[in-house]
This record gives structure tokens, sequence and C-alpha cells, in this order.
């Protein structure tokens, strides 16, 4: 019986610690709401003590950069968010690009 309780407690521990990966997140993904005529995308990095500076890039089919912003993301803060309209982007696949640092994420959309 003891062996029974030591083996569940051990395997129970470590499947708690997996849960809680410390390892920074950095995520980024895009929505397109066509009732909307509204493209939204969302960036999520680790939450930091000190503003960050992101640049956030929409690059179109062609691989052109089509926007450029850079944000100051306020400390304690995860996500930022940015939409376009549909209408008038070009038809094919498009990337949201953020760079923060050295660090680059990139999701990719179609548009229809």
């Amino acid at each position: 019986m003891k062996k029974l309780l030591s083996s569940l407690l051990f395997i129970s521990t470590i499947g708690f610690c997996e849960t809680f990966d410390e390892s920074p997140k950095y995520f980024a993904d895009c929505l397109i709401l066509q009732d909307e005529n509204s493209i939204i995308c969302k960036y999520e990095h680790e939450r930091l003590e000190e503003d960050v500076e992101i640049k956030i890039q929409w690059i179109n089919p062609q691989g052109e950069i089509s926007r450029e912003r850079t944000i100051i993301v306020p400390a304690g803060h995860g996500s930022i968010y940015d939409f376009r309209y549909v209408d008038g982007r070009m038809k094919g696949k498009w990337q949201f690009k953020v760079i923060e640092g050295d660090r680059e994420t990139i999701t990719s959309f179609d548009v229809e």
C-alpha cells in the first residue's frame, strides 16, 4: 500500500511541476472577422517589470511591409492588439510579425 501511495504521490508531483512551466511565452495569432470587416492580431509575451519596446509589421503576400509600428508595452502588461480592415487588403497569405529585442514572433493568415 505504501508503494502505491508513494508512486501516486511521485506521479502527481511530476505532473503538477510540468503545469507550472517557468519558461517565457511568446505568441502571436490573428483572427479575421468578416462580418465586422476586421483583422485582429494579438501578441503575448511574459509580463516584465519594465517597459518594453516592440516593433509590429504587417507583411503582404508579396513580402512587402504594408504597415510598421513601434509600440511601448507598459511594465506588467502581457499583450498588445493591432487591427486592420479586411477591405482593401491584397488577397493571399499575410504575416503578422513582432520584433522584441532579438526575438521575432510571426504568425500568418489568409485574406480571401
